[in-house]
């Protein structure tokens, strides 16, 4: 396939550096954590360092791990090809432990601890998990642990679930609000045509923007223990860039895969518009329904206003059946709207801690709760 554009080929953009991002997901597929004789160990220990080097330069690191059916159809001797439903969620249930376990012992080596999460796509797309999920994941992180992340095959059925996890990882990146997603795979990014059965195809350096010419260049999967193929993995690249993030493609099969990309190893960048701060308040301004209105004191204007979260102490008074994850408006007093954001309580929480300091809400909940009624990072303010 013959390229109309000779740019993508030549760019005159700068490209990234992969030093210069702070939050980075990396998805590892199947076919890079197990091959035939098992796990791949010495490959999945130079990763391990690698993600080390990241966290001493500054950098918080996510990983979405493929791996978990691969792991437990050998433990129970299912025969190759494709599995029933069934089949595949009892396989997953067997490999969640073996991953799980091997990723803790591959980062403790290093002196990393890992947390694991499972997630399905419901979790993701609906608002009070995806809350929920994003809070286990930025709670982590502030622990400097690394999310060990993989969709939760033992339960999700064929209509609602992923099905992959390069979208997976770029709805993570997008939940997480990372600046860069890093799709290790079985090649060294997006070609002109699929390099297996095209001597002449060419690896694009550069996508900076998907385009309908650049979707018709994914092909399938390439290996038998995936279950993506480039087709996912641009379609990852749609998510990722419009959530902020800039994505690359990678070929993850050598050792050290991150280090040999700061050495200058071949890629595709795929550049996301903006930024995941701004993509994430144009979504909250633009894309969600109102379902209620908090109304805030002038103290609490000018606290959020300066950047901090909205606290239960200033709110005066609330409005409408909202649940926990809703978008509300923020008004001051009976003035206009000064913003909106995705509340943290369901309206009948709410009601109960207005006017009360943080430190008081376990006693009147009587169970444990956030601090903030909205956090600064769920909120948008007029203007921003």
């Amino acid at each position: 396939m013959s390229i109309a554009d000779p740019t993508l080929l030549r760019p005159k953009i700068p490209l990234p550096r992969l030093v210069d991002f702070h939050r980075i997901v990396i998805k590892v597929g199947s076919s890079l954590l197990v091959d035939a004789d098992g796990v791949r160990r010495d490959w999945l220990s130079s990763l391990a360092v690698d993600i080390a080097a990241l966290q001493t330069r500054g950098a918080e690191v996510l990983v979405v791990s493929s791996g978990s059916i691969a792991l437990g159809r050998r433990v129970l001797g299912l025969p190759p090809g494709a599995l029933k439903l069934e089949d595949s969620q009892a396989a997953a249930s067997v490999g969640q432990i073996a991953l799980a376990r091997t990723w803790a012992e591959v980062l403790g080596d290093v002196g990393i601890t890992a947390g694991q999460i499972l997630l399905t796509y419901g979790d993701t797309e609906e608002r009070r998990r995806y809350l929920n999920a994003r809070a286990t994941i930025g709670r982590l992180l502030a622990m400097k642990a690394v999310p060990v992340i993989n969709e939760n095959d033992s339960v999700a059925t064929q209509e609602i679930r992923y099905g992959d996890n390069d979208r997976l990882a770029a709805r993570v990146a997008t939940m997480a609000s990372a600046d860069l997603l890093i799709l290790f795979s079985d090649v060294a990014g997006l070609y002109t045509a699929p390099p297996a059965s095209d001597p002449d195809a060419t690896l694009i350096p550069v996508v900076p923007r998907i385009t309908a010419e650049i979707e018709a260049m994914a092909g399938g999967a390439a290996s038998i223990l995936s279950r993506g193929g480039m087709r996912t993995k641009v379609e990852a690249g749609k998510i990722a860039t419009t959530g902020g993030a800039h994505m690359l493609i990678a070929d993850g099969r050598i050792i050290n895969p991150v280090q040999r990309l700061l050495d200058g190893a071949p890629c595709t960048w795929f550049l996301s518009p903006s930024n995941p701060v701004t993509a994430r308040k144009k979504w909250i301004a633009g894309s969600i329904e109102p379902r209620g209105t908090v109304t805030v004191d002038a103290g609490a204007a000018r606290a959020i206003q300066a950047g901090n979260s909205l606290l239960p102490a200033g709110v005066r008074r609330i409005e409408g059946p909202f649940k926990r994850g809703d978008c509300v408006l923020i008004r001051v007093d009976d003035a206009g709207e000064i913003g909106r954001g995705l509340i943290a309580y369901s309206a009948d929480k709410a009601a109960q801690i207005i006017g009360r300091r943080s430190h008081e809400i376990e006693a009147v909940l009587g169970a444990p709760g956030r601090a903030e009624l909205i956090h600064r990072d769920d909120m948008v303010l007029a203007g921003e």
